[in-house]
């Protein structure tokens, strides 16, 4: 079991690497594209729909990391006013919804990948670009992702992790 949550963490914080990687490839062609179209006049078709791709699938695959790092917005107003069986039931119930909004995702999208692969779709843009290209970060993050929250479940159930981090009753 430790070695699935460490293997998890580690393909998490590859996601977030992966992610961080195309903020900044983003952020170059952002600047290519000023360069070509205010420097020289000249066209500029694929770069905004590169760009807007890439910060998708930047968002969708660096969710695991965020995730991993407890990164996402949480209101810890009611863990505070639980006791701690509380807080684990509440931890465990919140993780196992969130598993299962990703599943239902993964297999959604995934639909969308095979069906984009199968029948060749493209944009309709000049450019052009297989769509099961972009398509595919989605199933990828949420699959990830789900593989994240197995492991937060497993550190809950076993005790490795606190519920929403907070100490045990009485302190520490």
């Amino acid at each position: 079991m430790d070695r699935y949550i460490r293997l998890v963490a580690q393909i998490s914080r590859l996601c977030g690497i992966t992610a961080a990687a195309m903020i900044v490839i983003s952020v170059l062609v952002v600047c290519q594209m000023v360069v070509m179209r205010y420097g020289f006049e000249a066209s500029t078709y694929w770069q905004t729909e590169f760009v807007t791709y890439l910060l998708l699938a930047a968002t969708f695959i660096g969710s695991p990391y965020v995730l991993l790092t407890k990164g996402h917005v949480n209101v810890e107003l009611v863990p505070l006013y639980l006791s701690q069986r509380g807080r684990f039931y509440l931890a465990l119930f919140a993780a196992s919804f969130a598993l299962l909004v990703c599943l239902v995702i993964v297999w959604s999208g995934g639909e969308i990948f095979v069906k984009s692969w199968q029948r060749e779709w493209h944009s309709d843009s000049v450019w052009a670009v297989r769509l099961w290209i972009p398509y595919l970060a989605m199933p990828v993050g949420f699959g990830v992702m789900a593989l994240q929250y197995v492991a937060d479940i497993l550190s809950l159930l076993t005790g490795r992790e606190m519920p929403f981090g907070m100490p045990a009753e009485g302190g520490e």
